[in-house]
């Protein structure tokens, strides 16, 4: 018998899903796979008799389904996230094929991080936006000329790769348990995200006409480097010592010039 343990710290976030049949789908494709935690982010139709239906003998993954109202909720306290990919983006962010995104998961996973992995609606997948929240993103290379993967056939995609590292236990996530502080969460890092642009603005690093895409670049460098939480603790402190000289400076800016 092996260890499931490590695959409880693994959900799988379902984004605005349109056919209540397709949660169902998952629903199965998860407890083929020893998966358990599914969370549904603003789903169109749940509970519902076809998702019930389609899920078979999977119920009970149903039935403790988290239902949230936002992806913020969904993965709040998370410590890496990734989402799924069928395109190219402007801005490149680390790629990678299910086998070797799924390795990376898994030694996660056996640190005791939670790991959020992220699928799209069915007709467009995730926005750029969802994307952006993601530490990774993964791409199933499936036929060029007929690449349309259902969402119950994405996700087996993925938890198969899964419980093949964990049958084979190949993985040791020895390294990373042995991190002296714990991996931040994204709630976080998304936290500081927000401090780091709105510093940006005080001392006019970051202005309306400057190109948008500065603060994606720095999103991404953010979220491929695994800050800890004392890390991100840090980087705030630093941030809110700027926010505090750059106020002093215009006060006494606004000082001289009254008494002048």
């Amino acid at each position: 018998m092996t260890d499931t343990h490590s695959l409880d710290n693994v959900r799988i976030v379902l984004v605005n899903t349109s056919h209540p049949g397709n949660i169902g789908a998952v629903a199965r494709a998860m407890k083929n796979m020893c998966l358990s935690q599914l969370y549904l982010v603003a789903p169109r139709k749940f509970p519902h008799d076809e998702a019930t239906w389609r899920a078979a003998s999977a119920g009970d993954i149903l039935d403790n389904a988290v239902v949230c109202e936002t992806l913020d909720e969904a993965i709040a306290d998370c410590h890496l996230v990734v989402g799924t990919s069928a395109r190219e983006r402007t801005v490149p962010w680390p790629l990678l094929n299910p086998r070797h995104c799924m390795e990376e998961v898994y030694r996660e996973a056996g640190a005791g991080h939670r790991v959020a992995l992220m699928f799209g609606r069915e007709d467009r997948g995730l926005t750029n936006e969802e994307l952006q929240r993601c530490n990774l993103h993964v791409h199933i290379p499936s036929n060029p000329e007929y690449s349309s993967l259902n969402l119950g056939m994405a996700v087996q995609v993925m938890a198969y790769e899964l419980r093949m590292l964990q049958v084979a236990g190949e993985l040791d996530a020895n390294a990373m348990a042995e991190w002296d502080q714990p991996v931040a969460e994204a709630e976080a890092l998304e936290r500081y995200l927000v401090h780091l642009e709105e510093t940006l603005y005080d001392i006019n690093f970051l202005r309306a006409e400057a190109p948008k895409k500065l603060m994606l670049r720095l999103r991404r460098l953010y979220q491929r480097t695994r800050l800890d939480e004392m890390e991100v603790n840090i980087l705030r402190g630093i941030l809110t010592s700027t926010q505090y000289w750059v106020r002093k400076a215009k006060e006494r800016g606004e000082d001289g010039g009254q008494e002048g």
